[in-house]
């Protein structure tokens, strides 16, 4: 297991943890596997999930970090939805 996905998973729980995000989203981080978010928090894991968003690892990390904003990310083509958007759009919001 990737060292750089649990400590991506780690820091999403932090960001996540009074987010009242309850949905299941993916992210499918290419070339390291996969971090599931749900009502229990976040975790490398690569179930099935309402939402996958796909992303090189360097837009992953802007995202993580806050320097680029998940909307902007999907609108210039660096980050792709796959399902619900509305799940997709409530995980922004609980990042931002």
């Amino acid at each position: 297991m990737s060292d750089t996905l649990e400590k991506a998973a780690a820091a999403l729980n932090e960001k996540l943890a009074d987010s009242g995000f309850g949905a299941s989203a993916k992210f499918a981080i290419e070339g390291l596997g996969a971090i599931v978010l749900d009502g229990s928090g976040a975790r490398v894991s690569d179930e099935e999930a309402d939402v996958t968003m796909s992303a090189d690892v360097d837009t992953f990390e802007q995202i993580l970090s806050g320097e680029l904003n998940p909307t902007g990310a999907f609108m210039s083509g660096k980050l792709t939805v796959d399902g619900d958007m509305g799940v997709a759009m409530q995980l922004a919001s609980a990042l931002a």
